[in-house]
């Protein structure tokens, strides 16, 4: 018998077991039972969630506009408690729907010739009932005020630093810096804390086929004990399509003695940089240089050097020069005494 046959005699011989065991009176006897229990739960629930029951409650509190110059001398009373009684199907209602909303309590007018912001009693009681049902007695809630003593924080303006990773297809690549606006931020804190810090960073970010220039908005990594004027920067990443253009480049000896005189074979090199279309033209023999000190030449014996350029463009990103060593020849001077 293969094993597909004794698979299908299996499966057969366990649906006809299981079958006879649901036919059985005892099963069903069961079943049935296990229904009326069932149903009179149900009805012990409903009948349950008319009564009136008490409980606590708590109520999270969002600070909104807060100075970023201010500090505040402990933390901050994060909910409010409450105690209330109602019917269990409106307390069930809180946990089930989230009804609990926040308090919002803004502190965009706290002054600065202050040194504490009280938060009464009658405005906690206004708010609290907003959020509670009609049907809801509210009991007591605590704490019944909020004293928010705050100072003046030290100031400190950095640099934004963008942390991440930018990877371009074939044919393109990073056309310049990365630079972020602003490039600089107010970060407020204890001046102990502030003389530590020397930049802020964005959050990490990999940027992947990137074939244009991208602006996005990223947001600045948190310090701890150290607020910022913004949680976030527009970083400006410059990508271009990029091209080859080759140039013969002259090679100078820089300060050579006026009784020498050097030679170079060859007289210059080509130089072929990968640069953005857009600088193609901007190009030019002036902006690229191969100067070699005469410094070089005296400590060299074997007459020739190896070549580098001294000064390129910050957009040409990578380049290669032909022939890579030159030869010197270094003449003395005939009518020098």
């Amino acid at each position: 018998m293969s094993r597909l046959n004794r698979m299908s005699e299996a499966f057969k011989s366990v649906s006809i077991g299981i079958k006879a065991f649901l036919h059985r009176q005892r099963w069903k006897e069961a079943l049935i039972f296990s229904c009326f229990v069932l149903l009179s739960f149900g009805f012990w629930v409903l009948q349950s969630l008319q009564g009136e029951y008490e409980t606590d409650l708590s109520i999270p509190i969002r600070y909104v506009n807060v100075p970023a110059y201010l500090t505040f001398d402990s933390e901050l009373p994060k909910s409010i408690d409450l105690h209330v009684r109602d019917k269990g199907s409106a307390l069930l209602n809180y946990s089930v729907e989230k009804r609990m909303r926040t308090i919002n309590i803004d502190l965009s007018k706290l002054s600065t010739d202050k040194n504490e912001y009280v938060v009464g009693t009658q405005f906690l009681q206004s708010e609290i009932q907003k959020l509670l049902l009609a049907t809801t007695k509210l009991y007591s809630f605590r704490p019944q005020r909020l004293t928010l003593n705050y100072g003046l924080r030290s100031s400190k303006d950095v640099p934004v630093m963008f942390d991440g990773e930018v990877q371009t297809p074939g044919g393109f690549l990073l056309s310049g810096d990365i630079s972020t606006m602003p490039a600089m931020v107010t970060i407020y804190g204890s001046q102990k804390t502030l003389d530590t810090i020397n930049c802020v960073k964005t959050v990490h970010v990999e940027v992947k086929k990137a074939k244009k220039t991208i602006t996005k908005d990223v947001a600045l990594k948190s310090i701890p004990g150290v607020t910022m004027h913004t949680e976030s920067v527009s970083v400006i990443i410059p990508v271009e399509e990029y091209t080859e253009k080759s140039i013969d480049i002259p090679v100078r000896i820089t300060g050579v003695p006026d009784i020498y005189t050097v030679r170079t074979f060859p007289q210059s090199v080509t130089v072929s940089c990968n640069i953005p279309i857009s600088k193609f033209k901007e190009l030019t023999q002036e902006l690229v240089a191969v100067d070699l000190p005469f410094k070089m030449l005296e400590e060299n014996v074997s007459g020739t050097l190896n070549v580098d350029l001294s000064s390129k463009p910050k957009w040409v990103k990578s380049y290669s020069i032909a022939p890579k060593r030159i030869e010197f020849l270094l003449e003395v001077k005939g009518n020098v005494k």
